[in-house]
């Protein structure tokens, strides 16, 4: 077991030093010049676009809106990355890795955009409403039907099955820390919870996370933004930190430079999602009257998980004083460095916060997962299965120590990661094509752009729903 673990965090390396970092800074650099700086001239647009009501139909569709699509993807965006990640990133990479999860959401907002974009184009009807994601868009748009199954077998496993044993995992491991229960009983009552709301299908998901996201988020901001005040005289020191350890001397000399960009875009990655082909799942999942609609509102996601939720984050732990020396590491220094600040009730509350987060992310992530399965199968016997391994796996991340699983987690979403990188790239040209039409719309005074597949006639067999 010894042996097989070395050899996977062999390959993580190989993969995340040579490639993906590569990888995801070249095609946000790209896609933000081709899109001349979507993620941040349309900014204003993406807000105006969230509070847009849900379009009426006539076909008597459960259609989900746009803000609950960008609700359940923030779900699975907000949760151990935003607490955990991010105290993780900050333990082994230093202050500087807080720069570079900068970096990556700024940037990757625009792939964020693309691919979010391309969903929204390649969607299908389902049974109760709109399907796709990136296995449909490279099925049909780049006809490597391979690949696209490649994809959604990654993803299952990633985020059904790898990304909620970490979720659970964590949850107990600040609940035990905050009120010493047991991780059986609070593994069992996850698992059943976890079974009552993904029984319901993606419309009780989304009805749960559009309720507990929004409140979730705004709690932990708001005593974010309370400590950031009691310390505001300390507040240029610690920006002066991070950007020092970013690019700093003494960064230079120990190599730290590396550790930071590397832990900084790896738990950006994790927390954010940006590229990494799974917000588009849901993101076609809503009711809009053009692509470009979903892709400004999944961006404004990256926006709000890591400039938001993650920088509350590395403010708390670096306004506190906590040891940065890996002695205290994961959700423990984050509740370490709370308890610092307003005392033992700060481990109370990022345990009560982390059980929101992540219990979000749990129903988010197997959102994904169920909408993969049912791209590869409709055999309903399968997906039931695949909701009970889905269960057992919450039971399971209770219970155990989690590095393999965390090590495996990387490699499966470094390798989905790659699938839809190369979709994204090869497709990017009809996202570019949509925003132009979006923009000129605006331009002319219409308030709510429309898009019919006639105007892309190229690409029109292929397009299904428009």
């Amino acid at each position: 077991m010894e042996e097989i673990y070395t050899w996977i965090n062999e390959i993580n390396d190989v993969l995340w030093t040579y490639v993906l970092v590569a990888l995801l800074l070249g095609c946000a650099i790209w896609f933000t010049i081709k899109t001349r700086f979507v993620q941040f001239k349309m900014l204003g647009e993406m807000v105006r676009l969230l509070g847009d009501s849900n379009i009426k139909h006539d076909d008597h569709k459960k259609h989900i809106s746009s803000f609950q699509a960008f609700a359940v993807s923030l779900a699975s965006r907000v949760g151990t990355g935003n607490l955990a990640g991010v105290a993780t990133a900050i333990a082994i990479g230093g202050p500087g890795a807080v720069f570079w999860m900068w970096i990556i959401a700024l940037l990757g907002a625009s792939s964020a955009f693309i691919e979010s974009t391309l969903a929204q184009l390649y969607k299908k009807k389902g049974k109760d409403s709109f399907i796709g994601g990136p296995a449909y868009y490279i099925r049909d748009g780049l006809k490597k039907p391979w690949l696209g199954a490649l994809f959604a077998v990654l993803i299952s496993i990633t985020f059904g099955f790898a990304f909620n044993s970490v979720q659970s995992n964590t949850i107990c491991a600040a609940v035990e820390h905050a009120f010493g229960w047991g991780n059986m009983e609070v593994g069992i009552a996850l698992t059943v919870m976890t079974f009552a709301i993904i029984f319901g299908g993606i419309q009780r998901i989304a009805k749960v996370s559009s309720i507990i996201v929004p409140v979730m988020a705004l709690g932990y901001i708001l005593l974010a933004l309370i400590i950031v005040i009691l310390n505001i005289t300390h507040l240029p020191g610690v920006i002066k930190v991070i950007i020092s350890n970013a690019f700093g001397y003494e960064s230079l000399l120990g190599g730290g430079i590396g550790a930071a960009l590397m832990q900084g875009i790896k738990r950006g990655l994790f927390s954010n999602e940006a590229g990494m082909g799974s917000a588009p799942n849901v993101a076609a999942t809503a009711s809009v009257s053009h692509p470009v609609k979903q892709g400004l509102i999944q961006a404004l996601g990256v926006f709000t998980d890591t400039l938001l939720i993650c920088t509350c984050t590395a403010f708390i732990i670096l306004f506190s004083g906590a040891p940065l020396d890996g002695s205290v590491s994961g959700v423990q220094l984050t509740q370490h460095a709370l308890n610092n600040e307003i005392g033992s009730i700060g481990g109370v509350f990022i345990a009560v916060a982390l059980f929101f987060f992540a219990f979000s992310s749990i129903i988010g992530n197997y959102y994904y997962g169920e909408a993969n399965v049912r791209y590869l199968t409709k055999h309903g016997g399968l997906l039931f299965a695949y909701r009970i391994l889905v269960g057992g796996m919450v039971l399971f991340g209770s219970l155990a120590t989690l590095e393999l699983a965390w090590s495996l987690a990387d490699i499966t979403m470094a390798l989905m990661t790659l699938c839809n990188l190369v979709a994204i790239v090869g497709l990017g040209k009809y996202a570019f094509r949509l925003l132009a039409d979006y923009r000129k719309q605006r331009a002319s005074g219409i308030k709510s752009p429309v898009f019919k597949k006639e105007q892309m006639p190229d690409i029109e067999k292929d397009i299904e729903c428009w």
